[in-house]
């Protein structure tokens, strides 16, 4: 399935909420460690891992499912287009690239490869999943199942069930289902923290139907935030995922899960070198909040973050590019009753140092509502420290942060045509103050730091901008060579550039 979105700062009101696992029914570690001992296997003769003895050891806990739905969408090389979440999403390029993957079910005919559905006839997909208790809980993708009318389970002997759906969450793509079924094989959950770029894992799924199908490869990176998808650390593996495999784990070389497979990365729909999972920690601690509750809490702060480049750093006065960048605040939000603001850089999350924007998320969305936490904050040039009382995310629609706040931009000297704005230039953006627009750019310093037609600029130089006559007595007073930051406000989302004005520019 294809996800589409605009490329937005990453909002921190999210990532995944804290949960025991044995919060899972029926699920106790050491018993399904008992029944699915971790063996390592290598090869003697040549030093290299044998996967026969781990695939036999687990094979029978991956389960196929099957789901009947209406979906009023197309199929590009077998895969949905969307499962109803992609409105406005249209122009980010990298997301035509970004596939989740549940096979339809018409893989058996190769005329039907890539053809289009008839719109809202029911439709038949195959995905994959596991058994994490002996009682019949089962994980699996939220795409998966979302908007199936039916969903059964299939065992590796061959018996089948009608699965119910526990519950399911968006935001890390996991659902819970339950079977009636008792004494059934069981993965053993591994640890995706221990996990090392370069080390041994593999699957176990149904590539286009086709049944306990196991591929392996290595971990090539960690951590991997995705468009759209910003609230899970993404496993990243060169393990051949297709459509059929979403939903079925990822093993390291112990036998244990470590990842629920998840995307790929494609230009035709097919495995091309990258893929992608969800971490397990994440998804037991999200299947044991839904079980518990039917919904997940995560933690929120309310800002919107930025990546802090190198140039955004020497504009900022910051020794080194790193930390979170406070692109905007929400208004009433945990982060704004502690005192943040726009242009602060947040280098520490309760102790824990925060190198990069997409740090910051999972740590936040993993900390109970309500718990106070202490952020090291940059704040032009010095350190400060700000103590937060982390908020609840109230539900999906927070995942797009409304953002408040004014306007900045240039003048000729930076080769803009501007005008003050109006109410009917702010009308559809969020909470839109008033500013100066951007009509035209022209070739120039403020094209090259990224400045756009539409465009509505708040600040300049950590001074907000009131009017285009004050906007020209700002860029005067602009030091010559030296990037400052320019917050700019673009549809919805608030961004800075970093603006250098080269000393032949200076009046």
């Amino acid at each position: 399935m294809r996800i589409r979105s605009k490329v937005k700062p990453l909002v921190a009101a999210i990532a995944l909420a804290t949960g025991g696992l044995a919060a899972l029914s029926g699920y106790q570690p050491a018993a399904v460690a008992a029944s699915s001992p971790a063996v390592t296997v290598t090869t003697p003769a040549m030093g290299l891992p044998d996967f026969t003895t781990l695939v036999q050891q687990n094979s029978d806990a991956v389960v196929n499912i099957v789901t009947i739905g209406k979906r009023e969408t197309a199929t590009i090389q077998g895969m949905p287009e969307g499962d109803g979440d992609n409105e406005d999403n249209e122009d980010n390029p990298l997301d035509e690239l970004f596939k989740r993957f549940m096979d339809p079910r018409q893989f058996g005919d190769p005329r039907n490869f890539g053809h289009r559905f008839d719109e809202g006839a029911p439709q038949h997909g195959l995905a994959s999943g596991f058994i994490i208790s002996p009682d019949g809980y089962v994980i699996t993708n939220h795409h998966v199942v979302a908007g199936a009318s039916q969903i059964r389970v299939k065992l590796n002997d061959k018996r089948e069930f009608d699965a119910k759906l526990v519950g399911s969450d968006k935001l890390s793509d996991v659902a819970l289902l339950k079977i009636d079924a008792a004494n059934l094989p069981t993965v053993t959950i591994g640890d995706a923290g221990s996990l090392k770029v370069g080390q041994w894992v593999f699957a176990i799924g149904a590539p286009f139907g086709l049944e306990r199908t196991a591929t392996k490869g290595i971990v090539s990176a960690l951590g991997r935030s995705l468009p759209n998808d910003t609230y899970v650390p993404f496993i990243q593996t060169d393990v051949p995922i297709n459509p059929g495999n979403s939903g079925g784990p990822l093993f390291d070389l112990s036998g244990k899960v470590v990842g629920i497979n998840s995307q790929i990365f494609s230009r035709s729909g097919g495995y091309m070198g990258l893929s992608f999972a969800i971490p397990v920690n994440v998804a037991m601690d999200v299947a044991a909040q839904l079980k518990s509750s039917g919904h997940v809490t995560r933690g929120w702060l309310g800002i919107a973050l930025q990546e802090v480049t190198q140039d955004l750093a020497q504009s900022f006065n910051l020794k080194d590019p790193k930390g979170a960048l406070v692109a905007a605040v929400t208004e009433g939000s945990p982060a704004a009753k502690a005192g943040l603001r726009p242009g602060d850089v947040i280098v520490a999350y309760h102790d824990k140092p925060i190198d990069d924007s997409r740090d910051l998320p999972p740590l936040v969305g993993s900390t109970q509502p309500g718990k106070e936490v202490t952020l090291a904050v940059l704040r032009e040039g010095k350190e400060k420290r700000f103590d937060v009382k982390v908020g609840e995310l109230p539900g999906e629609d927070k995942g797009r942060l409304a953002l408040g706040g004014d306007v900045e931009n240039g003048d000729t000297r930076l080769n803009l045509v501007v005008a003050d704005s109006t109410a009917a230039d702010r009308k559809g953006r969020d909470n839109a103050e008033a500013g100066v627009l951007v009509r035209q750019v022209g070739p120039g310093i403020a094209a090259e730091a990224g400045v756009q037609p539409g465009d509505i600029l708040v600040s300049i130089d950590g001074q907000k901008i009131k009017d285009v006559a004050h906007l020209r007595s700002l860029v005067r007073e602009l030091p010559a060579g030296k990037p400052v930051p320019l917050l700019v406000r673009r549809d919805d989302a608030t961004l800075y550039l970093a603006l250098r004005l080269p000393a032949a520019n200076q009046g």
